[in-house]
Order: structure tokens, then C-alpha cells, then sequence
């Protein structure tokens, strides 16, 4: 029988923090209390140490199938657990595209031969992610899908995502849309502003998110079925969620630590690892943000993981990739801007980064509870270092934050009460 005891440590509970030792059997919560023993357990000493409950991403790109260069399930598998996430589920905008139950049965085969955190496979809406014909929901959720989404590129007929929405609803998944009107983006790279024009860089309105996220409340509260906005960036699209939600109406969202910790200042760098789709945008879109996750009209904080190789970010903006490679840092990004910025309690910071994602995809875990599964974090709240992408596990060091200090330190990571990482 295996055993793990966790004692000693600060435990994030849905509702409270305190102290607790944890004794983990089997994959399994088996018993929370004081000054527990096991015999035969293998004892990690917490003392000084938050216990989270292990972390989900909802949104990363492992990039496998087809440009393993830029990342693989094996290397994002291992940023993933050196982040803290114990759960991620990929998007289907790989080569092949993972609309198909074969793409998806390889992606959750590979995730287990690697077997360092849980991979979820997202398939796409439409066949291709071409917005023409509805992929195949039902024979991909039977292989392994918990959601379907063609992120990277929205669905910009109306009518095709409506029948995305009813037909993803027969078999119990969720629509996850990239809200993007690429008519009116025509070509913008950064947020449409004072930077914009400063830089000489082409803009990307507000409304082309906006107008998107409008269409899909509507769909949803006319339908009434499910649907979710992935990356949320703008202040306007906080309130129309706010007002669905008011209303009643079945929406979830999302959004990335890079529009709650930067402003699109940044852009006048013309460092290229600043070019994220939808893009940073101003101080009022970051006020919003946080108040978002705050009230909880935001549902969770993802990452959007895109790593790239170094080549598609090296050259000049307005031809570098669109991405962040966010897994690594986004926990203490978050701790940092979120629960030392009094923004979050760390209760509520471990409800949108684990919880909330296990709600809105039916994943199990997500909560500190007897009987829940053994996926949980460990980490040092004082422990201060620098962002260096460097040391990045993930193949893409592609990250606007190197140099920044930040506060919370993921020390250890287990997975169905095995230790998956240690720093």
C-alpha cells in the first residue's frame, strides 16, 4: 500500500487555512487532521509550506502532434508539474488537428507513458478548425476529449457555432471560444492605443474581442446551453460577462496572469515576447481583470501555455509568433499580483486555479478534501526569486517576465499521491 504523510504545513481548504498533516493512500486523500502517523508512509516535512490543492490548466498548448520543436507532452508535461499543475488540458491545434478520436486517443496514450501530470485532450469544433463541417464530439469524448475548442482561430460563423454548442451539449462537453473578429483585427499585433501609435504597430480593437464574446453570451442564453470564453483581456468583456451572469446565463471564463500583471507599456519595447493573441492591454483592462477574478465573474486563471522556438520570436514583431510560455511562472505570478496585491485570499486563488477548471470540465479534484484524489502542490509563500527562462523546463523560453522578481516558490508537486516533482 502506498503512503505519503505531508505534516506540518499551512492547508489550503476551500473555505479556511490552517494547519494539518495530510496522510495520502492509494492515490487518494485518505485522512486529514493533527499529528497523524503512518507507519510505513514516507513522511515530507512541510513545515513553513502551503499545501494546495494540485493546480489545473485548462488551456495550454503541448504542441504535439507536429511542432515537437516547439514543445512536446513529455517537456510540457514536466514544466507543467514544475509549475505546480497536476491536471492541464491541451488544445487541439496541433498538425494533424486533434479533431478526430485518433488524435485524441495518441495524446492521452503519450500523457501516460510519460506519466508526470494529467493530460486532458481538447478537440476541435470543426473539422480542420476550419469553421465548415462539426468534428466528430461524441467518438473524441469517448477517447479521452473534456471539451472542444478551435483556439487559436475563432469560429466565425454564427450558425456553426451554434450547432457546436447544442451538439456539444449531447454529450456533456463545453465549447471553449477564442473570441476573435479577425476582420477587425485586419492585421493588428498589439492593443489598438496611445502605444500602438507610439510604437508604429498595427492595433487590435477591443470590439474584436468583444463583439465575439457578445455573440457567444447571446448563443448561450438563447440556446440555454453551456459556453466558456477562453483569455479574457478587456474591460468591456468583464462587464458583458458580468450582466450574462447577472441574468443567468450558463457562461464560464478565463483569463491569462499576463493581463492582470502588465500593460501593453510593454510594446514599446519591441521585444517580441510581448506579442500574445488577444493582446496585453491598458491599465483600465487590468483593473477590470482583477476585480473580474475578484468577484468571480471570472471564473479561473489559465495560462494559455504557447511555447515557441526561440526563431519565431527573434525577429521582427510584426512577423514573430503570437504566445507566452506561462506554465512555469504562472502560480507565482498570481500569488504575487493576485493574494500579495489583496486582491485574492489564498483560498480563493486556489479556487480559480484548480477548482473552478474542475467545475466547469467535470475533472475530478480541485479541493483538499478525505476522499479526493492525491494531486497536490507545495510551496514556499516567502521564498522570493527571479524569473529567468533559462532555467524553463518547457522548450519555449518565450516569456515577458524575465528579470521579474516574484513571490511563491512551487517546491513539490504530487499526482495521485506520487511525487512528480521537487525543486
Amino acid at each position: 500500500m502506498r503512503k505519503l504523510l505531508i505534516k506540518g504545513g499551512q492547508v489550503v481548504f476551500a473555505d479556511e487555512v490552517k494547519a494539518a498533516d495530510i496522510l495520502l493512500e492509494n492515490g487518494k486523500i485518505a485522512k486529514i487532521g493533527k499529528n497523524l502517523k503512518a507507519d510505513g508512509a514516507e513522511v515530507i516535512d512541510a513545515a513553513g509550506l502551503t499545501v494546495f490543492p494540485g493546480l489545473i490548466d485548462m488551456h495550454v498548448h503541448l504542441r504535439e502532434p507536429g511542432f515537437e520543436y516547439k514543445e512536446d507532452i513529455a517537456s510540457g508535461s514536466a514544466a507543467a508539474v514544475a509549475g505546480g499543475f497536476t491536471q492541464v488540458c491541451c488544445m487541439p491545434n496541433t498538425d494533424p488537428v486533434c479533431d478526430n478520436a485518433a488524435v485524441v486517443g495518441y495524446i492521452a496514450a503519450r500523457a501516460k507513458e510519460v506519466g508526470l501530470c494529467k493530460v486532458h485532450p481538447i478537440g476541435a469544433i470543426t473539422r480542420g478548425e476550419k469553421g465548415e463541417t462539426l468534428s466528430e464530439m461524441g467518438k473524441m469524448k469517448d477517447a479521452g476529449a473534456v471539451a472542444v475548442s478551435d483556439d487559436g482561430k475563432p469560429v466565425a460563423n454564427a450558425r456553426m457555432m451554434r450547432l457546436a454548442m447544442e451538439y456539444a451539449s449531447d454529450f456533456g462537453l463545453i465549447c471553449l471560444s477564442h473570441c476573435e473578429d479577425k476582420d477587425l483585427v485586419d492585421g493588428g499585433v498589439v492593443n489598438e492605443g496611445y502605444n500602438s501609435t507610439l510604437a508604429g504597430l498595427k492595433g487590435i480593437p477591443r470590439a474584436a474581442e468583444e463583439i465575439m464574446l457578445a455573440r457567444e453570451i447571446i448563443l448561450a442564453e438563447t440556446l440555454h446551453k453551456r459556453a466558456h470564453i477562453c483569455h479574457v483581456s478587456t474591460k468591456g468583456g468583464v462587464q458583458l460577462l458580468r450582466e450574462a451572469k447577472a441574468r443567468g446565463v450558463q457562461v464560464t471564463a478565463e483569463t491569462c496572469p499576463h493581463y492582470f500583471t502588465l500593460t501593453d507599456d510593454v510594446v514599446t519595447s519591441f521585444d517580441a515576447n510581448t506579442k500574445v493573441n488577444p493582446p496585453i492591454r491598458e491599465a483600465e483592462d487590468v483593473a477590470a481583470i482583477k476585480e473580474g477574478l475578484r468577484d468571480g465573474t471570472l471564473d479561473c486563471i489559465v495560462t494559455d501555455h504557447a511555447p515557441h522556438h526561440v526563431d519565431e520570436k527573434n525577429v521582427e514583431y510584426n512577423l514573430a509568433a503570437f504566445g507566452i510560455s506561462g506554465i512555469e511562472t504562472s502560480f507565482s505570478l498570481s500569488y504575487t499580483y493576485l493574494v500579495k496585491g489583496g486582491v485574492l485570499s489564498l483560498s480563493e486563488l486556489a479556487d480559480r486555479m484548480s477548482a473552478a477548471p474542475a467545475r466547469i470540465l467535470h475533472l475530478e479534484g480541485g479541493k483538499i478534501a478525505e476522499g479526493e484524489v492525491a494531486d497536490l502542490m507545495l510551496a514556499d509563500l516567502n521564498a522570493e526569486y527571479v524569473i529567468d527562462s533559462k532555467k524553463f523546463v518547457s522548450k519555449g523560453k518565450n516569456t515577458p517576465f524575465g528579470g521579474m522578481k516574484v513571490s511563491g516558490k512551487v517546491l513539490c508537486t504530487i499526482v495521485d499521491g506520487d511525487v512528480k516533482y521537487r525543486a
